[in-house]
């Protein structure tokens, strides 16, 4: 594993006269829950789409998980977990369906991957409803499926895109107990999220603003620096000159 899981240096991205992405510069290091927070229209998703594989970039560096974004985005999308706010699962699917289906693509073996799930279910408290439609789950345990669905190849890098959106609370808590948990083990977790709450629970977070990061530091550092009480506070004193938004 790399010295930084993630590196950038001037990363940037433009489409035709607009730039999304203004030369932002961060580094993620092994084991860190690193939050990357912004406003719509800020400039965070397409960040995290150059940095999975997606898109390719107009200018600057990037390394993730030891592969160059722009020769080996295939690489990397081997290398990484992803989990969107969508949770990534198919509906029609079974809990069992889902498993075997991404292990599958994840280029799991056969015995490793019956194992795999039968543990991923146990685990999960899932056995009851393994064969039962997905569709006809609570949210919640949607939601922890998807993540160890995302971390079922043992990525030592996972990608979190507002994964928590839509879900109360307490369901929220418990899916930061699952990111603690995977963290502990050594796994990066890069996550964006408007819970500015959850902010809170990330070793450092990076704050854009119009394409660019205004913003980097632990959640303590940055309300001391900002005389801030919360991280909202924090996030709105940055966020409030902002130029463009969704």
């Amino acid at each position: 594993m790399p010295e930084q899981v993630i590196h950038t240096d001037k990363l940037t991205k433009r489409f035709g006269t607009f730039t999304a992405v203004d030369g932002i510069s961060f580094s993620v290091r092994p084991g860190e829950i690193f939050g990357f927070l912004g406003a719509n229209g800020a400039g965070k998703t397409t960040a995290m789409k150059m940095l999975t594989g997606l898109l390719i970039p107009s200018g600057g560096l990037a390394t993730v998980a030891g592969f160059d974004v722009y020769r080996e985005p295939e690489s990397i999308k081997r290398s990484i977990g992803y989990m969107s706010q969508r949770f990534s699962l198919y509906d029609d699917l079974t809990p069992r369906e889902n498993i075997r289906f991404f292990g599958g693509i994840y280029g799991l073996a056969s015995k490793e991957l019956r194992e795999k799930c039968d543990r991923m279910l146990e685990r999960l408290d899932l056995k009851g409803v393994a064969d039962t439609r997905l569709a006809a789950l609570p949210l919640g345990w949607k939601q922890k499926l998807a993540f160890s669905v995302a971390l079922l190849h043992e990525p030592k890098l996972v990608f979190l895109d507002e994964p928590t959106g839509g879900v109360d609370p307490v369901t929220r808590r418990r899916f930061w107990d699952l990111i603690y948990q995977a963290a502990s083990g050594g796994v990066t977790v890069f996550v964006t999220t408007h819970y500015m709450d959850e902010a809170e629970y990330c070793d450092r977070v990076s704050i854009m603003v119009d394409g660019r990061i205004a913003a980097l530091d632990s959640p303590e550092e940055l309300k001391r620096r900002y005389d801030a009480e919360t991280m909202n506070d924090v996030f709105i004193s940055l966020a409030r000159p902002a130029r463009r938004s969704e």
